[in-house]
């Protein structure tokens, strides 16, 4: 599987949706397993690729890392999906990464790779049309955003600079 654009994104959903609270639980493990490894079997799960995204927290002013699958926009770059599986509630990373004071630019890791991004929260008709891109290849985020009366954020994460 290529992580590289214009290659086929789609994924079926073959597992079930955790709750939101073994979310937290399982994306710290996953973190773990990112930093000790460089390989295939821990930055591809499900069938999708992921990142390692370090966000600062708006109140505590700790270090705060996800492990978040990543879809490519038609220009290649990067985009993450704030679903936390269709909560009330945006997930804690962000809500942080949305607060610009905090977060004016975002660590991110790859698979042999790391940047630094200043995010773009999309929205608007940029918005429509990737998630129209992103739901063709993942249903299953429909589904989540049917469980929730909020927009379900997306993020673009373009490689600003170098780490």
């Amino acid at each position: 599987m290529s992580d590289q654009p214009g290659t086929s994104q789609k994924v079926d959903q073959v597992w079930e949706t955790p709750p939101p609270d073994e979310i937290v639980t399982l994306t710290a493990a996953h973190v773990q397993a990112m930093e000790a490894y460089d390989i295939d079997e821990v930055w591809q799960q499900a069938g999708m690729h992921h990142v390692m995204l370090r966000v600062i927290g708006r109140k505590s002013g700790r270090e705060q890392k996800v492990a978040l699958p990543f879809w490519r926009d038609p220009d290649g770059h990067r985009i993450v999906v704030a679903s936390y599986a269709g909560a009330e509630r945006d997930p804690a990373w962000f809500v942080n990464l949305a607060d610009r004071a905090a977060n004016p630019e975002v660590y991110v890791r790859v698979q042999r790779g790391e940047f630094w991004s200043v995010p773009e929260i999309l929205d608007g008709d940029e918005y429509d049309r990737i998630w129209a891109g992103l739901t063709a290849d993942r249903a299953w985020y429909v589904d989540y955003q049917a469980k929730t009366d909020r927009r379900i954020p997306l993020v673009r994460l373009p490689e600003t600079r170098s780490a």
